[in-house]
């Protein structure tokens, strides 16, 4: 599994950032090539970044998305909340999933 984590800081218009950054990832996801998952966390304490998440088959299956349709409809609007936050995007390598 490859798993891309993005720290996204919102530091306003939090609701607005949540709402279309959600928004995006129903509309534009669905059917993408052996994406598993992809998830949007809210950071807990005021400062912290919030984190995305996407777990891929493959990284092939990443570096595809981000040749695609869905990649750039999801990243079309430059002026929607959040678009222009600094972020920092991170690749890894899944060794080991445990479920209690």
């Amino acid at each position: 599994m490859f798993v891309i984590t993005n720290r996204i800081d919102v530091t306003e218009n939090a609701e607005a950032f949540e709402k279309a950054f959600s928004d995006s990832m129903r509309t534009t996801l669905k059917g993408v090539p052996g994406l598993h998952r992809a998830t949007m966390m809210r950071p807990y304490a005021e400062g912290l970044p919030y984190v995305s998440t996407m777990e891929f088959d493959a990284k092939d299956d990443f570096l595809a998305w981000l040749k695609s349709d869905s990649f750039r409809a999801s990243h079309s609007d430059d002026q929607a909340p959040g678009m222009q936050a600094p972020s920092a995007v991170e690749q890894h390598t899944l060794i080991e999933t445990f479920t209690a």
